[in-house]
């Protein structure tokens, strides 16, 4: 989370015209000048301080309420958002979350962190989609990006599963650690038509009904798959499977398509429905459900030349994949 060097000049009470951001659960709202001591008490931890580029550790006394006051600065300005995440029940502080748009560029980067007495409560996962949503139909910006250290798993989870993909590595200055650090780095394009469910909807395109499998191995290592050169999409990875055909069902043409490209024989009482993707592409739309599968006969080698890979679920995301194809390696990597 970075926070202004800006000299404060409104302070932290002076009002700030702006409506919250409601999710199930939580609430995104300015900061106020009472958030300083739950802010003051939260970044000063260890913990939180080294996942971030900006906060230094330890925490200067009172440099939460300068932090609060430039940030109500900078929200009356419209140069950056920065949010409380508290509890709709009982306001309970819960963390800070903030967008920072290019407007030149009409892009942002995001960023934002929990405290840990709320960890593992799925509260980043559900204020980070409600930020994308402001961030795309309210500011108007065509992507976001965000950088994740490599050590903080959980962090680049959220981002996944709200989306975003890796777009490339680097390093980033860490004010806790006193040093560079690695990081991934995350980017989000604007789907068509915005977030908002008020929006009208894109016009209807040809659906097509492919299938895949995840094929896990004893070692809980999955298969993915190369794509030929020259062919669609050419030289990115993907899930074993294919279209669907007429009069068949997406279990029948699994075992048929995993025979014809890997010569492995598997029945449809060895593959369990695991999730499935809906992805709009520019001539057409794609539905394709994505089966789990442990058990098979023969050895997958590769018919139509592909190259395979067997990859352990947390490097799937190391691979770049068709679009269709990036928000399953997370949902994946959170089963095995």
């Amino acid at each position: 989370m970075a926070t202004s060097t800006s000299t404060p000049t409104t302070g932290a009470d002076a009002p700030v015209e702006f409506a919250p951001l409601l999710t199930e659960r939580l609430l995104l709202r300015p900061l106020v000048a009472t958030d300083a001591g739950a802010i003051q008490r939260y970044a000063g931890l260890w913990d939180v301080a080294r996942r971030t580029s900006a906060i230094p550790h330890p925490y200067p006394p009172g440099a939460a309420l300068a932090f609060v006051t430039a940030a109500r600065e900078q929200l009356a300005a419209r140069l950056n958002y920065v949010f409380a995440t508290v509890l709709r029940g009982n306001g309970e502080f819960v963390g800070c979350i903030e967008v920072r748009p290019a407007p030149a560029r009409r892009s942002g980067i995001v960023g934002y962190w929990i405290a840990p007495a709320h960890w593992g409560q799925g509260y980043a996962g559900e204020a980070l989609p409600r930020l994308i949503q402001f961030a795309f139909d309210t500011l108007g910006l065509d992507s976001l990006a965000a950088n994740v250290h490599t050590d903080n798993p959980a962090s680049a989870r959220v981002l996944e599963k709200s989306g975003f993909i890796i777009a490339g590595r680097g390093t980033e200055a860490s004010r806790a650690l006193g040093h560079d650090v690695d990081v991934l780095a995350y980017a989000l394009e604007r789907p068509l038509g915005g977030c908002d469910p008020k929006s009208p909807p894109p016009p209807a395109l040809p659906v097509v009904l492919v299938v895949a499998a995840a094929l896990v191995d004893p070692d809980n290592r999955v298969l993915i798959a190369r794509r030929p050169p020259g062919k669609r999409m050419g030289g990115l990875w993907e899930f074993p499977g294919g279209k669907v055909g007429p009069d068949e069902s997406p279990e029948q043409a699994l075992v048929r398509e995993l025979r014809e490209e890997l010569a492995i024989d598997t029945s449809g009482s060895c593959l369990a429905p695991f999730t499935f993707a809906s992805h709009r592409y520019e001539d057409f739309h794609l539905l394709m459900p994505l089966y789990v599968c442990r058990t098979w006969r023969g050895t997958p080698t590769p018919q139509e030349g592909q190259e395979l890979a067997w990859v352990r679920p947390v490097r799937l995301a190391d691979y770049p994949m068709p679009p269709a194809d990036r928000p399953l390696v997370a949902m994946l990597r959170d089963l095995l």
